[in-house]
């Protein structure tokens, strides 16, 4: 376990750093220039001259050794470009603790939704709720997210009033976009549940713990879950990232202030600072929840090796 651990975190800054690369050449040759308004307004000649030495913007090698040596010794991602008044910290310290917060709520949901509905169609087959869980689960992975949140938002909030048109900073306002970016991952929990769980059940232990007069509940819970789950692990990884980084589609039906329309506003002004520092926060929460989970893996199953 060590050594998986201590591999990890060497191939980590390795990963970021073939990350910064692509992004930072991506970036950097998105036509447009950053310092034009959205109106079309620039500043004048001399202003634009200074702030692109003052920035490095006509150097992309400066900009970038400039970049990396304030991100890295200084903890500084930079200037926002669009939002003159604001570092790219300070964004990212606004929005951040937003994504985690509906990420983790979206994947409360997935997990909730996913293992109840995975675990009773593998226990009743062909029944009734079976067929309806993978109906739903179909609906679910099918959907678009701003379909299911247009209509979450009409039904719920629109029609019933049972929940805020949108918003945050309220329990009640989590809800809706959280099952909104839940229910795609819960569908594939209860595929990989249902699945998982139908193959265990027919295995040699499972009949070994019957045999000794185990009860359905201690036999599936104790001895067929535990190793069914062994796939939802390896998803709940990349899940988890997405649910806290790919959330721009649902921040703008339910209004939400997060991360994603910054980042899709800094691509379409070319604000470089900007792009990099989302890109590479979202990358090291990617890395990280993958590191998470290999270890998560190994611990669950020791006789599983990971290099």
């Amino acid at each position: 376990m060590p050594r998986l651990i201590l591999s990890r975190l060497v191939q980590l800054p390795l990963i970021l750093g073939v990350i910064f690369i692509a992004t930072f050449a991506l970036a950097w040759i998105i036509p447009g220039n950053p310092l034009e308004r959205p109106e079309g307004q620039r500043p004048p000649v001399a202003v634009q001259q200074a702030m692109l030495r003052q920035y490095n913007l006509d150097d992309p090698w400066r900009f970038a050794a400039g970049y990396l040596k304030g991100v890295l010794l200084e903890g500084d991602f930079g200037p926002s470009l669009r939002y003159g008044s604001q570092r790219v910290n300070d964004i990212l310290a606004a929005g951040l603790p937003v994504n985690i917060q509906l990420g983790a709520a979206a994947l409360a949901v997935a997990l909730f939704v996913g293992l109840g509905t995975g675990v009773i169609g593998a226990l009743r087959p062909g029944s009734a709720l079976d067929l309806t869980s993978l109906g739903v689960a179909l609906v679910g992975i099918s959907l678009p997210t701003f379909v299911t949140g247009s209509v979450l938002l009409v039904v719920f909030a629109g029609v019933l009033r049972w929940m805020p048109v949108g918003g945050w900073g309220t329990p009640s306002q989590i809800i809706l976009p959280a099952i909104t970016l839940g229910i795609a991952p819960a569908a594939y929990i209860a595929r990989l549940i249902r699945i998982g769980l139908t193959e265990v059940m027919t295995s040699d232990y499972i009949r070994t713990a019957r045999a000794k007069g185990a009860s359905p509940h201690r036999v599936v819970f104790r001895h067929a879950l535990k190793v069914a789950f062994l796939p939802v692990l390896s998803f709940l990884g990349p899940a988890a990232a997405a649910a806290m980084t790919g959330s721009f589609v649902v921040e703008r039906v339910f209004n939400i202030p997060g991360l994603g329309e910054h980042f899709v506003k800094a691509v379409l002004n070319k604000d470089q600072f900007l792009i990099l520092g989302v890109v590479l926060v979202y990358a090291s929460i990617l890395v990280t929840f993958n590191l998470i989970v290999d270890v998560a893996y190994a611990w669950v199953d020791p006789r599983i090796e990971l290099a």
